[in-house]
């Protein structure tokens, strides 16, 4: 709506005058900043929209980096963009114009300039308590509702030296992270921001929101610590690297602030102010705030809070609850200290220039919350956030043993299948202590949920898991605080050092990876093949990968879990065949993997599950009776291994069926210690023997001979042939197709593909990688010979895994009298070579390359001198071929077939997030700008090698192929 008076309007926007000015902000927000200025010259209106300082702040906050405020937003973007001169003063005086107004402009104006004197006073209604007993603690807060704690901080170092004028004296030159107004990570020397505080006139003024402050200012740790109510933290037996941020320091001026939120996975927090005043509002949990909309992804579970800012909320939306539908609220001093439960919405507003303090943590009370919020799926994490909003008309049994509150029905028909919006609106007032929700009508489902019950209690909430997921091995939300990885880690590692806490441990296992059906299976499986029952110890799968894995009495049992029941039985058969050739061709590898004891699959039937032995050969009549597949290749040994892994089974996918079926194995437990385990206990002459070692057995894996090949269509699959593409699709060999159609189906996405690494990669690398790539990725596999013919290389088996947690090492460590790890210096180095290697599940056909990458970016982190002692006992050529001097002359002046530019293109195509890892171990090329840049330092020894076996081979006697 717009003012009276406002006759140059409409003469200054012509036909655009129909829009209102929110949508006119909008639509110039959307343009580059050069064209944001050509429009300033059209009239004078669009002088004034594109002169706004919101508008220069989003373009400014969208490059990322060190940022350096020059005291306008438009100015500060200009000088990063390299459009003026720091030094050279251009601005001339901004022009006046009359007979405009903007209601929509002024809002904003206001928003800038108010000042929060009429925030200095509320009805206290958070408890204030000087201290409290850990018991009284336990019993009447925690995990039930704020309180305010005003003397936990009394005797902190940081009580008089957290001040401004102090810290920008210590840590002037140190930069921190600002609050993410954008994808791009944005830092400061504190005294810039400081800087920037004194000039800011923001509606949303940045504020420091730093987890990593304890690592750039190191000395900041030693002036707090943490409050004794708070101590009992699960995520403390992690190491610091695979544990998710809990820590911040939080500088920020009047006006700034969080906006609603419930911190993430669902831990609770606690918050102490060290200067100046805090306004608190919260809500409890399942309680929308009034102007916030929850949007739950119905794929990965992923949840987004859409709101207006703390200031906008407390300004706009506050004013115009009634009394009794505000939230709980407290206005933070100096040295108190606020416990926020987990799950308990809340929004926090700087009265004046704010320094605090703030940890999440995991204890006993909200452990279960925190595993709920990792398992797979959609629906309860929006009754967590939601409440009964997030329930599709179900009728919910009622919990008379919590206390809750009835809602009345909304209905929101405009949602969308893949996402759920949920909304909160006219909140309902009540006491700290008592739980809330709202209900309504679900995506047009008339049945209303009014007069149901919601509870925060976590046998309430679990009812809304999706019980059908598989919850070990389905996509986790890319939200979760913790990844699966590091999940299983943690929930093993609980289950080790707190034997005393098991019961809890057991019950969040459940929630967060199904253990009890897990261990179910394992019980079967040990009883079928005579093996001793789990103990208590051996109860929790071990290790990280994507299929549950124990280990009991020296036997290790894996169930395959992951991608579906198709890529569960094409990794068991292919697996099996691997180890068949490995017996007939009598391979040294055979000394260097597990041996296996038993194979085949569990059935769940009748509420009781069975085993049914499988050795690879033939078609079990369980799967073609449950599950009929087609199979291409009944004549061979192994109708299920490697050639119909690649036609049928190489691509997962979700299982979100509750399917009957899963292939296991049972393999003799190797001797040794995980290298990730005893990494730091190496020195780097261990891990050069240890890399001379892997060299020969990867050599060992890369010249077992493929099965026979004649029983693959020379046609291949039609699906195949059509992702091939232009590159002459009859000439390439069926061995490759697999691997190319995947390829090329990446690379046909290759923008969104990697944007799913988030900011892992530079976005003018995003931009260059359609062009880096070849048309066809078939062109790495097929080349021309001086005389125009076609030379093909050789694919090899792939291990596909070669990880820090697939290495075992032997005789390197003991354990001492406190049963902890500790280094054998006197070892023999020899022994060094006596390494395993396990977990073959995800064996493919493919260039050695392949196996190449994941040793380097994890095993190696990147040691160049690593990489090399590898190349010298690997000793193959990586392009193997009918004549390897024809492959090798052809490829030296080709890019598609360099070693270094079928790794990159390999990494940039990779279905993990590979890239993440090379721009973490070479922070130097986040500034690259060209993929050649990052191909020739990562993977430019692949060249070398390359060209030193092409010399050896062309002075050889013999031209023998590999």
């Amino acid at each position: 709506m717009e003012a009276a008076g406002n006759g140059r309007r409409e003469a200054a926007l012509g036909a655009l005058a129909v829009l209102p000015d929110e949508v006119l902000c909008a639509i110039v927000d959307l343009l580059p900043p050069a064209d944001i200025g050509r429009l300033a010259c059209v009239s004078s209106v669009m002088y004034i929209l594109c002169n706004e300082e919101p508008l220069w702040m989003t373009k400014c906050l969208s490059i990322g980096g060190p940022l350096e405020y020059k005291g306008s937003w438009k100015k500060t973007t200009l000088c990063r963009l390299g459009l003026c001169s720091e030094n050279k003063e251009i601005w001339q005086k901004p022009r006046q114009f009359d007979g405009f107004n903007s209601l929509y402009l002024y809002r904003r104006w206001y928003r800038c300039f108010t000042t929060l004197s009429s925030f200095s006073f509320d009805d206290a209604h958070v408890e204030r308590k000087d201290d409290l007993l850990l018991d009284q603690f336990r019993s009447q807060y925690d995990g039930k509702g704020p309180v305010l704690l005003t003397k936990l901080a009394e005797t902190w170092p940081a009580r008089t030296k957290w001040t401004l004028q102090q810290l920008t004296k210590d840590f002037g030159e140190v930069p921190f992270s600002i609050s993410q107004r954008s994808p791009q990570k944005i830092t400061m020397k504190l005294k810039d921001y400081v800087s920037y505080m004194e000039l800011q006139h923001d509606e949303d003024p940045l504020y420091i929101f730093d987890d990593k402050f304890g690592e750039s200012a190191p000395t900041l740790l030693e002036d707090y610590s943490v409050p004794h109510l708070f101590q009992e933290d699960f995520f403390d037996i992690l190491d610091y690297d695979q544990r998710p941020a809990f820590r911040w320091l939080i500088i920020g001026p009047e006006r700034s602030g969080a906006s609603w939120h419930v911190d993430p996975g669902l831990t609770s927090a606690w918050n102490t102010l060290l200067c100046g005043r805090k306004r608190w509002a919260l809500y409890p949990p399942g309680r929308v705030p009034g102007g916030v909309t929850v949007h739950v992804n119905d794929e990965d579970g992923d949840v987004d809070i859409e709101t207006s800012t703390s200031l906008q909320w407390w300004l706009d939306i506050y004013p115009h609850l009634p009394e009794q539908e505000k939230p709980l609220e407290c206005t933070q001093l100096p040295g108190e200290t606020i416990f926020v439960p987990s799950g308990w919405w809340h929004c926090v507003l700087n009265l004046e220039t704010t320094i605090a303090v703030t940890q999440n943590f995991v204890n006993q009370s909200n452990f279960q919350h925190v595993c709920l919020d990792m398992a797979p799926g959609h629906r309860h994490k929006g009754v967590c956030r939601a409440g009964l909003l997030a329930v599709p008309g179900k009728f919910i049994k009622d919990n008379e043993n919590h206390p809750s509150v009835t809602m009345s029905g909304w209905n929101h028909p405009d949602m969308s299948r893949k996402e759920k919006r949920l909304k909160g609106s006219e909140p309902v007032r009540t006491s700290n202590s008592i739980n809330h929700c709202s209900a309504f009508e679900f995506s047009g489902v008339q049945e209303s949920l009014e007069n149901q019950d919601f509870s925060y209690d976590i046998d309430f909430l679990s009812q809304f898991l999706e019980k059908e997921r598989d919850h070990y091995s389905s996509l986790w939300s890319p939200t979760n605080s913790i990844g699966q990885r590091e999940a299983r880690e943690w929930l093993r590692r609980l289950w080790a050092l707190k034997p005393e806490l098991r019961e809890l441990i057991w019950k969040g296992a459940c929630l967060a990876i199904n253990v009890d059906k897990w261990y179910s299976c394992l019980e079967e499986i040990c009883a079928c093949h005579s093996l001793p029952s789990p103990t208590e110890d051996e109860k929790l799968p071990v290790g990280t990968g994507s299929n549950p894995v124990f280990i009991v009495s020296g036997n290790v049992i894996k169930i395959y879990a992951e991608g579906g029941l198709v890529y569960a039985v094409h990794g068991l058969g292919t697996e099996l065949e691997f180890y068949d050739l490995l017996q007939k061709s009598d391979s040294p590898l055979i000394n260097h993997i597990p041996e296996i004891i038993a194979s085949g699959f569990l059935e769940y039937k009748d509420d009781i599950y069975r085993t049914v032995p499988w050795n690879g050969k033939g078609i079990p009549e369980i799967l073609v009776k449950h599950y009929p597949l087609e199979v291409s290749y009944a004549n061979s040994c192994f109708p299920l291994g490697l050639w119909s892994k690649q036609r049928f089974g190489m691509s997962s996918s979700a299982d979100v069926s509750d399917r009957p079926i899963w292939p296991y194995m049972v393999t003799r437990k190797c001797k040794g210690d995980i290298f990730a385990r005893i990494r730091d206990m190496l020195s780097k002459t261990d891990i050069l023997h240890l890399a001379s070692s892997l060299g020969v057995q990867l050599r060992n894996i890369h010249l077992l001979a493929l099965p026979p090949v004649e029983h693959v269509s020379e046609s291949g699959n039609n699906d195949v042939k059509e992702l091939v593409g232009t590159c002459d699709d009859a000439t390439v060999l069926p061995e490759w197709q697999q691997l190319v159609s995947t390829l090329n189906r990446r690379k046909q996405n290759v923008k969104k593909h990697l944007a799913n690494w988030g900011n892992s990669v530079p976005q003018v690398l995003v931009e260059k990688a359609e062009e880096y790539l070849p048309p066809n990725m078939g062109f790495l596999f097929k080349f021309a010979k001086d005389d125009g013919d076609l030379v093909y290389p050789c694919p090899s088996w792939i291990h596909s895994d070669i990880m820090d947690d697939n290495i075992l090492i032997e005789g390197i460590t003991k354990l001492n009298s406190s049963g902890e790890r500790e280094r054998v210096y006197e070892a023999d180095q020899e022994k060094m070579n006596a390494i395993q290697i396990i977990d073959f599940s995800d064996l493919s056909i493919g260039d050695p390359i392949c196996d190449i990458i994941p040793l380097h970016l994890d095993i190696f982190r990147g040691d160049t001198d690593l990489l090399k002692e590898f190349l010298r006992s690997f000793q193959l050529p990586l392009l193997r071929g009918e004549s390897i001097t024809d492959v090798y002359k052809s490829v030296q002046n080709s890019k598609f077939s360099r070693a270094s530019y079928r790794a990159m293109c390999y990494c940039i195509l990779h279905e993990d997030n590979v890239l993440g890892a090379i721009f973490g171990l070479w922070k130097e090329l986040r500034a690259a700008t060209s993929w050649e840049d990052v191909e020739n330092l990562v993977w430019g020894e692949l060249n070398r090698y390359q060209e030193s076996s092409l010399s050896i081979t062309n002075t050889s006697k013999t031209n023998k192929p590999f």
